[in-house]
């Protein structure tokens, strides 16, 4: 996910107080402030807090200089003069480990600095501004998470025996044409659609995705999970059927054993394959959004699919051959 910081270097404590207030309302990711009021700012409230240290990038050399602080530290602040484009494309391109949080004044500069060379900087930070404004930042944040799906074609269905299969209950509700994307390997993904369609067996539950076997991965920002793995807390990734995504959280997990059915898939990139449970308020998304059950799915229908890195280690993408059935 992308980072939100607020940087406040503020002298006076109840002045940086209403900020820093402020920024953890709003869900910000942490706030840098002076030393003194580091202790203070932890008993505000649950919120990540950082010493006030921004590098200024005002030459050749400074990016250069930025590039080996990136390599080095878990996280860095950039200044741009004059905030150009240039530097911090290659600044995110020459990086190892380290967090990229970009300084922005303004709206335009962060949608800039989070789409910069497609991945964007791990983040951005502000300064203190009105509640109002500091809110569209974090509209920004949240809208600039997105994937690129692809269609593919449904290959094979075939049922399977009883197995163990997982709900994941968020503390978000979902909409029509939204859901996780799940899949039997990582580098292949189908998109399984939230209960957010009423059925006349059972009501909606939006905030619900029944997404699959055990075994199976679900895609959460550039990692992976095993579905078996989630608990309560846990940081997941919705999706919509346009690409755009958004965090949420998982309230809880239900595993239960249901009877479950196998689906694959291709397109001219991939193929891949995922199991789910065999009930028709299981489905999957189309490219305009809608909900196909798997109960009505038939070979030859088009879904979408998410089309990532293929080997995979403790949920990350490495450099490595692996072939996954």
């Amino acid at each position: 996910m992308k980072e939100l910081w607020l940087i406040d270097d503020g002298k006076k404590w109840d002045s940086v107080k209403e900020n820093v207030k402020n920024a953890i309302e709003l869900g910000f990711t942490g706030v840098a402030v002076r030393d003194e009021f580091r202790e203070r700012v932890k008993r505000l409230g649950n919120i990540e807090v950082e010493g006030v240290q921004i590098f200024r990038i005002k030459s050749a050399d400074d990016q250069e200089k930025a590039i080996e602080i990136a390599r080095s530290r878990s996280r860095v602040f950039l200044d741009f003069d004059d905030w150009k484009i240039i530097p911090l494309e290659n600044i995110i391109a020459m990086k190892s480990s380290g967090k990229i949080i970009a300084i922005v004044r303004d709206v335009e500069e962060a949608e800039t600095a989070l789409t910069t060379l497609e991945s964007g900087a791990d983040g951005i930070a502000v300064y203190p501004k009105s509640r109002d404004e500091l809110m569209q930042f974090t509209e920004i944040a949240e809208d600039q998470r997105n994937v690129i799906l692809s269609k593919a074609r449904i290959t094979e269905i075939r049922k399977l025996g009883m197995g163990d299969r997982v709900c994941i209950d968020t503390i978000s509700l979902m909409e029509v044409g939204e859901g996780m994307l799940i899949g039997n390997s990582a580098g292949f993904m189908f998109l399984v659609a939230s209960e957010s369609e009423e059925s006349e067996y059972v009501s909606s539950r939006p905030f619900r995705v029944n997404a699959g076997s055990v075994n199976a991965y679900v895609k959460v920002g550039e990692k992976t999970r095993y579905l078996s793995e989630l608990r309560a807390g846990d940081e997941i990734e919705i999706v919509r059927f346009d690409g755009n995504t958004r965090k949420s959280f998982v309230g809880r997990v239900k595993i239960e054993k249901r009877p479950m059915i196998l689906l694959k898939a291709e397109n001219e990139a991939g193929k891949g394959s995922v199991i789910l449970q065999n009930a028709e308020t299981i489905k999957l998304v189309n490219s305009n959004g809608e909900h196909v059950s798997v109960a009505e799915l038939k070979e030859g229908d088009e879904i979408l699919v998410y089309l990532g890195e293929k080997a995979r280690h403790f949920g990350i993408a490495v450099e490595e051959s692996i072939i996954e059935g």
